[in-house]
């Protein structure tokens, strides 16, 4: 049985009343926190797409990643948990793991389970809180998703 029953929370995934593109974060994550999410990714096998502007790159090591030149274009991870389903992460900044999802492409028990488990996986992975809202951990979040700032069940 699911942690979590679609029809408890659909809700929160309702893009018209929650909006379509909630961030997701790991705060107070580090320079081992991020290459141990790209290992994680490789290691699941999960489809993704690294790229720089418009160029498609191989994966690169974390470290080179968030140690590029100021003003140099913010690299973006593209990952299919499943086919249906795309996290895009943007290295912002070391100290928080940020990606956004649509909600739009979450809807039902089905694709809600592989959300949860794709959390799930990142969450035991660095031993830390997945958060999802609008503008994630910031101090003063604005906008429909600020109220939704919640763990995501680890289950460790």
């Amino acid at each position: 049985m699911p942690d979590l029953l679609w029809d408890d929370v659909r809700w929160f995934f309702d893009p018209g009343l929650m909006g379509s593109l909630p961030d997701v974060c790991v705060p107070g994550a580090s320079l081992e926190d991020w290459q141990s999410v790209l290992d994680l990714v490789v290691a699941q096998g999960w489809p993704f797409q690294y790229s720089e502007g418009a160029a498609v790159l191989p994966l690169p090591a974390a470290t080179a990643v968030l140690t590029r030149s100021a003003g140099a274009e913010c690299p973006e991870l593209r990952v299919w948990p499943s086919p249906d389903v795309l996290a895009i992460f943007r290295f912002y900044a070391a100290n928080e793991i940020d990606f956004d999802v649509d909600l739009r492409e979450l809807q039902g028990q089905e694709r809600l389970d592989v959300f949860c488990g794709f959390l799930t996986a990142i969450g035991r992975c660095l031993g830390k809180a997945v958060l999802m809202g609008s503008r994630c951990a910031g101090e003063g979040a604005a906008g429909p998703l600020a109220q939704w700032q919640v763990p995501v069940p680890l289950s460790l």
